[in-house]
C-alpha cells in the first residue's frame, strides 16, 4: 500500500474532539491515568502516526471547557474552540482554520487509540480515493478511527439536519452511500466486544490498570499489546464487561425520535 500523500489531499490533521461535560463521567478527558490527563494520552499516542501532519484538539467556548483550553496552552497543544453541542459545526470551521484537505476524527475518551490503526485508514482513504473510511465495529470499541475529505465534511456540513448527525458528525455521511464512496476496515479478527473507551468508571479504572502496567516497561504501546496482555490477564475484561457500545449516539438516535414525532 502507497502511504506517500498525494498533494491534493494534503494537509492530514487530526482533530481530537473534547469536552469535559460528560454525561456519565464528568471532566474525564482530564482524567489522571498514571500522572498525565487522558487528553495528554490521545494526543501523544497520536504523536507516533506517520501520516498525520497535525494534531487540533477541538474544544467548545463554553465555559465548562476552559480547563481544556488552559491546559492546551500550558502543554503547546494546537487548540480550536467551537460550538458545543454542534459538534459537526466544531469540525468543520477546525479543518477550515487549519487548511486540512483530509481530516482524522478522533475523540479525547479513547486513550488506547493505536497510530498504527489510524495510519492504515489514512492510507486506505487516499489510496481508494474515498471520501469517507473507518473502522468497523470488529474493532475494540475505543479504537474508533474515521478518516474524511474536506469536500466530505463540507456536504454533511451543509446538509446534516438531525441533532443525531450534527453532534456525532460522520452519520450522515454513512447514511448517504449514493452521495460518499465510504470504506469500513474490519480487524484482523474479531474485537468487538472489548471495551477500550472511557465512558464510565470502570472503563477508567480498566484504562488506568492497562496503562500501569506498560509503565516502564514500553514507551509505547499498541493494539496488539493490550491484547497479548488482556490475554495473560483475562480478570482484567472484567472490570467494564457489559456496558453498551455507542450509547451515546443510540441516546442521540432516540432523541431524533421524540422530535420527529411532535
Amino acid at each position: 500500500m502507497n502511504t506517500e500523500i498525494p498533494f491534493c489531499r494534503t494537509p492530514v490533521v487530526a482533530i481530537v474532539q473534547a469536552r469535559m461535560s460528560s454525561r456519565r463521567l464528568e471532566g474525564k478527558v482530564l482524567k489522571d491515568i498514571c500522572g498525565s490527563p487522558m487528553l495528554a494520552h490521545v494526543v501523544g499516542r497520536l504523536s507516533y502516526s506517520g501520516l498525520i501532519e497535525r494534531i487540533v484538539v477541538a474544544t467548545s467556548t463554553d465555559p465548562s471547557d476552559e480547563p481544556i483550553a488552559r491546559w492546551c496552552e500550558r502543554e503547546g497543544v494546537v487548540l480550536y474552540r467551537g460550538e458545543l453541542d454542534d459538534v459537526l459545526d466544531r469540525y468543520y470551521n477546525a479543518a477550515l482554520a487549519f487548511g486540512a484537505r483530509t481530516i482524522v476524527r478522533i475523540t479525547a475518551d479513547c486513550p488506547l487509540i493505536d497510530p498504527q490503526v489510524v495510519d492504515g485508514v489514512i492510507a486506505h482513504l487516499i489510496d481508494g480515493m474515498y471520501d469517507c473510511a473507518g473502522t468497523d465495529h470488529t474493532y475494540p470499541d475505543g479504537l474508533d478511527t474515521e478518516v474524511f475529505t474536506m469536500l466530505a465534511l463540507r456536504k454533511a456540513w451543509q446538509h446534516a439536519r438531525w441533532g443525531s448527525e450534527r453532534e456525532h458528525v460522520t452519520p450522515y455521511m454513512w447514511k448517504h452511500p449514493e452521495r460518499f464512496r465510504l470504506l469500513r476496515l474490519p480487524a484482523p479478527e474479531r474485537l468487538g466486544h472489548l471495551r477500550w473507551t472511557v465512558d464510565e468508571p470502570a472503563d477508567l479504572e480498566l484504562v488506568r490498570r492497562i496503562y500501569g502496567w506498560f509503565q516502564g516497561k514500553k514507551d509505547m504501546f499498541f493494539m496488539e499489546d493490550v491484547l497479548k496482555l488482556l490475554r495473560q490477564r483475562p480478570e482484567l475484561m472484567e472490570i467494564n464487561r457489559g456496558i453498551q457500545r455507542n450509547e451515546g449516539y443510540q441516546r442521540s438516535l432516540r432523541e431524533d425520535r421524540l422530535v420527529r414525532s411532535v
